[in-house]
């Protein structure tokens, strides 16, 4: 088995992902994963940001699932940006972004 890489994942969906239900979606499947961070809409009304942090390979999983989406939703673009996992993160939440 190999050893756990710990590692850091933020990324920015773009399509229809607002009002289909994509936080709970993605907050159910990064518990699951064990992973700890944060989903938010941000403010443009067609964007969600995840922040994520755990394993590269769970971090990875999550990833394919955020490429797929949960049905009613359309993915139009996924942008992702790799770092240092910081422990910074409890549990993993569903937050608000207002302009």
């Amino acid at each position: 088995m190999s050893e756990p890489r710990p590692a850091a994942l933020r990324a920015v969906i773009r399509g229809r992902v607002q009002g289909v239900g994509f936080r709970d979606y993605v907050r159910t499947r990064a518990s699951f994963l064990g992973l700890s961070g944060y989903v938010r809409n941000l403010p443009d009304y067609r964007s969600l940001e995840i922040v994520a942090e755990g394993d590269r390979s769970d971090l990875e999983q999550l990833l394919a699932y955020l490429r797929e989406g949960p049905r009613g939703s359309r993915v139009d673009s996924v942008e992702t940006e790799w770092g240092e996992h910081t422990g910074d993160y409890s549990g993993f939440g569903v937050g608000y972004v207002r302009s």
